[in-house]
């Protein structure tokens, strides 16, 4: 079982949620519902997967926020 990290973003104009993999090339899609993202999400993976065994380009650390003044 290999585990990849996701990042989610909702997009304010359509409501739809999106989402990614950091450093995983094509790894991104959309849906309704955060439950479709992740079904969405792991047959894009799957998908990719089947192809090729693709190394990530880069390794998900965490998020920051920043304060301006």
């Amino acid at each position: 079982m290999k585990l990849f990290t996701a990042v989610i973003e909702q997009d304010r104009d359509t409501n739809l949620y999106v989402g990614y993999v950091p450093g995983f090339p094509g790894a991104h899609s959309q849906g309704e519902t955060l439950d479709e993202l992740r079904k969405n999400l792991r047959e894009v993976i799957e998908m990719l997967l089947e192809d090729q065994e693709i190394p990530l380009e880069r390794e998900f650390i965490g998020t920051q926020q920043i304060a301006i003044a």
